[in-house]
């Protein structure tokens, strides 16, 4: 079992004083969300039979479609498809750009250089076959800036060139020192597009921001979102899978993608994992409080021992990564050890750095998680190149998570 210091407690205890009205004002969003899904788990009239799930073709599935209908009125649209056959966020996102885009369509990121396993399938690097561009799809890029109307105003100039056909905005930070977009700045970057092309698609990669805010991109002015259910919204219960939601055409579209023309979201076993998927929703926006707690425990506790952090502690937050600058891969190693060590699963474990698909570089992950990768159970990783930060997000509980950014805080300050 790991051991914590004096030293460590004392910061702990002085971090968690600090911090109580941050923890308040996040158990009120997390009870605003929470009455959101009870009214759609109202209004959808779930039941027993909804847990039954399907095999084979998976036609006439009624918990399926519950799902998806509850999905839709929980994040503001006009329809949802959930599925575990989404390997991942990647998978979800990428089945949204595919279904709104078509060869001599041009794509434009306006946060810059999207997360590192979706350039793969853009087609700015990887050299993967199957990717937008090889499909024929043109590519620009937007940086983000903190100048909000100096920014607005090139969003707008660059969306009005009538080739771009989608918008592409990340939510969360992926592996820069960017941060979080809110869902009013969201809401605010889909104006600036509407207006200047009416045509354009808005699409929001949404991971990690899912419950953060009392609304989603979806119900801001977003024309689809896309995520993983293995992060917030799946609530530590959803075994695998992802969803995207928006205008219906758009989702049904995604369908395609995802299956194949013609059959889209009408076929699809969901053999035993239904009652899960539902479980975890209901769950979700208080095991994201839990996360976020976790999370600006984590900026107070690495800020008072001199290191970098974003967000600050009482900043505002888009989504529930947390970036630890800590400057060297020695460090980085030392705060994925701490993690891992206080993890319920393989905690006997020491991660090191490997050459993971869709990543640029070798990159470090620890992740004693009870679902393989899901990155709303406690976690933490980062590539392992300059200016070495580390990304924690996580925790399904708060007090599991408070020890495990303590531990990881005990390894850091034990490195020589």
């Amino acid at each position: 079992m790991f051991s914590i210091s004096p030293e460590i407690r004392d910061i702990a205890e002085d971090v968690l004083v600090a911090a109580s009205a941050r923890f308040r004002e996040i158990d009120g969003v997390s009870e605003i969300n929470t009455r959101r899904v009870l009214e759609a788990f109202a209004r959808r009239r779930v039941s027993e039979a909804c847990f039954a799930g399907t095999t084979g073709y998976g036609y006439g599935d009624r918990g399926r479609e519950t799902l998806d209908a509850i999905y839709s009125d929980v994040f503001g649209a006009e329809a949802a498809l959930v599925r575990t056959g989404f390997v991942n966020g990647t998978h979800a996102i990428t089945s949204a750009l595919f279904g709104a885009l078509r060869p001599g369509d041009t794509l434009l990121s306006v946060t810059g250089a999207p997360y590192d396993t979706l350039r793969a399938a853009i087609g700015i690097e990887g050299g993967h076959s199957g990717s937008l561009r090889e499909w024929g799809v043109g590519y620009r890029e937007l940086p983000l800036s903190g100048d909000r109307d100096a920014y607005l105003g090139a969003v707008a100039a660059a969306a009005s060139d009538k080739a771009v056909t989608a918008a592409l905005i990340q939510r969360s930070r992926g592996y820069s020192e960017r941060r979080a977009l809110t869902v009013s700045e969201i809401s605010g970057i889909s104006s600036a597009i509407h207006d200047a092309n009416p045509k354009a698609v808005v699409i929001v990669d949404n991971c990690y921001g899912e419950f953060t805010q009392t609304q989603e991109p979806a119900a801001g002015g977003a024309d689809i979102i896309a995520g993983s259910l293995i992060k917030n919204p799946g609530g530590g219960l959803a075994p695998a899978g992802g969803y995207v939601a928006g205008r219906r055409e758009l989702v049904e579209a995604a369908a395609h993608r995802l299956t194949s023309p013609g059959i889209g979201g009408e076929c699809g076993a969901t053999l035993g994992v239904l009652r899960s998927l539902f479980q975890g929703l209901f769950m979700a926006p208080h095991v994201t409080a839990q996360a976020l707690k976790t999370a600006v425990f984590c900026s107070g506790m690495f800020e008072r021992m001199g290191y970098g952090v974003s967000p600050g502690m009482n900043d505002a937050r888009g989504d529930i990564i947390q970036s630890v600058l800590l400057g060297t891969p020695e460090l980085v190693r030392a705060f994925c050890a701490g993690i891992q060590g206080a993890s319920p699963v393989d905690s006997f474990v020491t991660p090191e750095p490997w050459d993971m698909p869709g990543y640029g570089c070798e990159v470090i992950m620890a992740a004693g998680a009870f679902i393989g990768g899901a990155s709303i159970e406690l976690s933490a990783d980062a590539p392992m190149r300059e200016p070495y930060a580390v990304y924690a997000q996580g925790g399904l509980t708060f007090e599991a998570g408070k020890l495990g950014i303590m531990a990881a805080a005990e390894r850091v300050r034990r490195r020589p």
